[in-house]
């Protein structure tokens, strides 16, 4: 893939971007005559007593000074319009690149950085961008026009720039050298700023039952404490612009105005033209300062671009090969010596080995303590993550060779962290399927056992559900989820752990109706309760990343003693509750 830079996201704005320096230039044009002919105004006109040439050059004045306005703001004009449409096809192109990364690519990323790199970060670039193609072409040209005219009126006076501009350079570069690897830090601290902010807010309510507030807040104070230490150091470093800047200024201010006044006595410069070489002083400063803080920006929008830049250059470890298979056949699923690691380091696989053979229509149970690569083991169906070694196939078809859209609709899944968007429940269930009729969002509903307490509701399909569904029960937003997977229709339907927050009369009526209506589909249930499984064609019991045992119900309580020591537990906490 080729690499892509930030100039690749101008797109349409590629012409105010161009335009925008050509009005500058134009109007730095204008901005320069205007004091030389000034100059000649107070020597040809106001000395002289000519009221004609006073008029003239007058009315001159004010023409360039009108041309130089209009051009000032038709170039603030194009350049806002190049900055923000940088910054919004910044923002679309890392949020569309977002969106085809695996698992294995968001793994890499936290919330808050993504989050970071398209607000603060894109502020900085456009800010930076807009500095950059008017001020940083502005002040280059300013401050080469004025001086060669400074020539033009008296060498001596102009090589007075000479001593200054070498010290701001190294000055300049100085401060860059330091102040870029604090600011990169800033950043950095931005990211987990937001991932506090983040955390909080999604878990608000657990922070309350706990009464963590006050932790909350010390955690929050300690980040923002460090972002401030960061950013005083590396705007300090930046603050000794100002009085490098002054210095320089001043310097010449003076050293001009010395050697000046003399050669105004000695009659080698006149008035007027000392007047034009203060106005280009100031011109030749100004367009110094202007540069500084260019290069200040840039020093603060560098650290930004570079990660915007590794967002969009981030490419997705999972694609479609050069012919992908377009058509599942069925839902029957093979492990072929499958082996996984998420470092991708065979030393450190949570699979090892796995071999199973799933045909097409069967209920497969999924049991096994915490880390034992059960959600692992399945994530590899839908081509979440590629087996490490090994191979997958469903329909008889290496999933590999599928194209990845097709797959994952035939593969529907509900994870273990049940999300609902806000949005009517009816938004929320054709997610499954876009042109579902309300008929078939009913049925699914029945079938997850959900109908009933939607029912319930006073706008029944057309409740609005809360950001993360927080106006719903646990057990009600599995349902919901449950349905929006049915709504898919798939060949293989894969619950991980999706009934926990069910209770066993409900969890029994979702796993009767599965029986009945969904016969033909392929079915994968993680649990923890053994009441939740012990129906199914074939139980396995995951143990270290292996197939420790399977066969059905009957056969494991006989031949595994995991199995049995968890049914034994549960049924003896059974018995005791009643």
């Amino acid at each position: 893939m080729k690499k892509r830079g930030l100039l690749s996201c101008l797109q349409e704005f590629k012409r105010e971007a161009i335009l925008t320096p050509i009005f500058v230039m134009g109007e730095v044009a204008f901005d320069v005559l205007i004091p030389m002919t000034t100059g000649k105004l107070l020597d040809e006109g106001v000395k002289a007593g000519n009221m004609t040439l006073i008029l003239q050059y007058g009315a001159l004045v004010i023409a360039m000074a009108m041309v130089a306005l209009f051009l000032g703001a038709m170039s603030g004009r194009y350049a806002a319009h190049a900055a923000t449409g940088l910054s919004r096809n910044l923002r679309r192109e890392m949020y569309r690149n977002v969106q085809t990364f695996a698992f294995s690519n968001i793994d890499k990323y936290s919330t808050g950085g993504i989050i970071t790199r398209l607000t603060t970060d894109v502020t900085n670039v456009q800010m930076a961008f807009m500095m950059i193609i008017r001020i940083a072409v502005r002040s280059p040209v300013m401050l080469i026009c004025a001086w060669y005219l400074t020539f033009t009126i008296n060498p001596r006076l102009a090589m007075i720039f000479l001593f200054v501009i070498p010290v701001l350079a190294i000055g300049l570069l100085l401060i860059m050298s330091q102040a870029h690897p604090r600011f990169e830090k800033v950043f950095k601290k931005y990211d987990w700023l937001n991932n506090v902010v983040q955390e909080n807010l999604l878990g608000i309510r657990v922070v309350k039952s706990f009464v963590r507030e006050d932790h909350e807040r010390e955690k929050f104070g300690k980040v923002s404490q460090e972002i401030y230490d960061e950013f005083s150091a590396a705007e300090k470093l930046v603050a000794f612009n100002a009085p490098l800047m002054q210095g320089c200024v001043y310097t010449c201010i003076l050293a001009v105005s010395w050697i000046g006044a003399h050669l105004v006595v000695s009659n080698e410069l006149t008035p007027g033209q000392l007047t034009s070489m203060f106005s280009y002083i100031m011109m030749i400063l100004m367009s110094l300062m202007m540069l500084s803080m260019v290069l200040v920006m840039i020093i603060i929008a560098r650290a930004s671009a570079e990660r915007i830049v590794e967002l969009l250059n981030e490419t997705s470890d999972l694609s479609n090969g050069a012919n992908p298979v377009m058509e599942v056949k069925d839902g029957s699923v093979v492990f072929e010596n499958v082996s996984f690691s998420y470092a991708m380091d065979p030393e450190k696989e949570c699979l090892k080995n796995v071999n199973l053979t799933i045909p097409s229509g069967y209920t497969v149970g999924i049991l096994g303590g915490t880390g034992t690569s059960k959600s692992t083991l399945v994530q590899l169906i839908p081509r979440l993550y590629d087996a490490t070694e090994g191979r997958v196939l469903v329909g008889g078809v290496d999933v590999r060779d599928y194209d990845m859209e097709t797959l994952r609709n035939q593969v529907a899944m509900v994870l273990q962290k049940n999300v609902l968007f806000s949005g009517s429940i009816k938004e929320n269930l054709r997610w499954g399927d876009p042109n579902a009729t309300d008929e078939e969002m009913v049925q699914v509903c029945k079938l997850a056992q959900a109908d009933p307490f939607i029912q319930e509701f006073p706008d029944q399909y057309d409740t609005h559900i809360e950001q993360g569904g927080s106006n719903v029960s646990g057990g009600q937003k599995q349902r919901l989820c449950i349905a929006r997977a049915l709504l898919k229709k798939p060949k293989i339907l894969i619950l991980d752990d999706s009934t926990s927050a069910v209770d066993t009369k409900t969890d029994a009526l979702i796993r009767k109706a599965f029986r009945e209506e969904i016969p033909e589909t392929t079915k994968f249930i993680i649990a923890q309760r053994i009441s939740s499984i012990e129906d199914a064609d074939l139980i396995l019991v995951m143990d270290g990343g292996k197939i420790a045992a399977m066969g059905s119900h009957d056969q494991l309580l006989q031949s595994c003693d995991i199995y049995r020591e968890i049914y034994e537990s549960q049924t003896k906490g059974g018995d005791e509750n009643e």
